[in-house]
């Protein structure tokens, strides 16, 4: 399967891509080629549920006649190169110029592209990846007050991606994933409640265990039955480090360069200033040795590297592509994403909150009266205002510690007061693309009955 997955393999296509674009008039072009394989199995009460199996090829052009672009795709390996150029160009003489559109400079492209480990080069026989499915099923079914299974899943896959622009850039890169999930419910009737676990990594000698995954999300759902309701209050509010990195994700989109070149971002004229405390630091590194989201270059060729956008509290950077560089004037962060049928835009990799030097319980053990969140509901969060407003459940915490389940409230406030307000413990964990540890923030509204 390594050898299918080869991207080597793919680097004639974007290549007849460009020069059929070039021939047909266009005055620049790029190419991308992607190649998946992918595996996955279902369970529910010890049977198999779902299994299936994947493959693709997909393909992509950009091409460039002055400052009008055009983007097509498709999925057919014995495409007609010509006739894909064509319509390319077409579409791209029929739009509106874009001042800002281009390749990147040849002085930004990636020069050397480094080995982060990214591939596991065996995928798990379908066998295997139920076996560690029904693992995970059966030690939540273990724990005492799981009543039910909600079903578990294990996936493997590798794909390979291969860019090629007219400019002359050339680059590769291969990458796999395995992850294992469960669902767990405790309880019965209306009274049931539920909860998860999943792990998901590159190589499959980095999955937590399918036993840990099965008893983490039975033990978690039977904490969850009978919640309470509560009063609306304004207390301190702590994120378990399973949702945390959920602040750090609506940052993320607050200081994307799009947003922030259209103005619908409330951070747009904040670089420079302070967002967090003195110490927080927030770091972007695309070039993480098995990352889930490492990328040795980025969708317009241009090298990565690491990207503090806050340090010591202030703000630092956008996250830039080449146009929305342009746009605002500066110089592209490496941060370019693109799919076969999307133009690039800017999006972040590896993202994480650095962690403080309090503990988890230190965080909590002074509450006299607060809210610990394990769960969020909903995306209302207001980019263009702040705001910020979500459904939520966890525990109650009184006089310092968890000590009763608590669903159906929601969280308020206003990003800028929750960023000034964050305390980070020192607890972080890289699980996700985006991480963050156990954070406090002062002053939330906990919206109630």
């Amino acid at each position: 399967m390594s050898l299918l997955l080869d991207a080597s393999a793919l680097a004639a296509h974007p290549e007849r891509l460009i020069d059929a674009a070039l021939r047909a008039g266009a005055d620049a072009a790029d190419a991308l080629a992607v190649r998946s394989i992918s595996l996955s199995v279902e369970v529910r009460e010890n049977a198999v549920e779902e299994s299936e199996r994947s493959e693709g090829d997909d393909f992509g052009l950009r091409v460039f006649v002055g400052r009008r672009q055009a983007v097509i795709s498709t999925s057919d390996l014995n495409m007609d190169a010509c006739e894909l150029a064509e319509r390319a160009l077409a579409m791209a003489r029929a739009t509106p110029e874009d001042p800002f559109a281009g390749l990147a400079d040849k002085s930004e492209l990636a020069r050397e592209i480094p080995d982060l480990d990214l591939l596991d080069p065996v995928l798990p026989s379908v066998a295997q990846l139920e076996q560690r499915a029904k693992r995970a099923e059966a030690a939540a079914l273990a724990i005492k007050g799981v009543t039910k299974s909600g079903g578990a899943g294990a996936y493997s896959g590798i794909s390979g991606m291969v860019l090629a622009t007219s400019s002359g850039f050339r680059g590769s890169y291969t990458s796999s994933f395995h992850s294992v999930s469960m669902m767990a419910i405790a309880g019965e009737g209306t009274a049931m409640e539920r909860d998860y676990d999943f792990s998901s990594v590159l190589h499959a000698a980095d999955l937590e265990s399918s036993e840990q995954i099965g008893r983490t999300a039975g033990e978690r759902s039977v904490a969850r039955v009978n919640p309470r309701k509560i009063e609306t209050k304004r207390v301190p509010v702590v994120f378990d480090r399973r949702v945390s990195g959920s602040l750090v994700g609506h940052l993320a989109g607050a200081i994307n360069g799009a947003a922030v070149a259209r103005g619908t971002s409330f951070l747009k004229q904040k670089l420079g200033q302070r967002l967090f405390k003195p110490g927080i630091r927030i770091v972007d590194d695309p070039l993480r040795r098995r990352g889930l989201r490492s990328r040795p270059f980025d969708a317009e060729g241009v090298a990565t590297k690491a990207l503090a956008v806050i340090d010591d509290g202030l703000l630092k950077s956008w996250f830039l592509d080449c146009a929305t560089a342009r746009e605002l004037g500066l110089a592209t962060t490496g941060h370019a994403q693109r799919g076969v049928a999307s133009n690039p835009g800017p999006s972040p990799s590896n993202l994480h909150l650095a962690p403080g030097t309090d503990s988890a319980e230190a965080l909590v053990a002074d509450i006299e009266e607060g809210f610990y969140v394990t769960d969020l509901i909903g995306s209302g969060v207001n980019l263009v205002t702040g705001d910020y407003s979500r459904g939520a459940s966890g525990f109650w915490i009184v006089r310092g510690q968890r000590s009763y389940p608590v669903s159906e409230v929601t969280v308020a406030g206003n990003l800028t007061e929750i960023f000034q307000n964050l305390l980070p413990a020192n607890d972080l964990e890289f699980r996700f693309g985006t991480n963050a540890p156990t954070l406090r923030v002062e002053g939330l509204t906990v919206g109630g009955r």
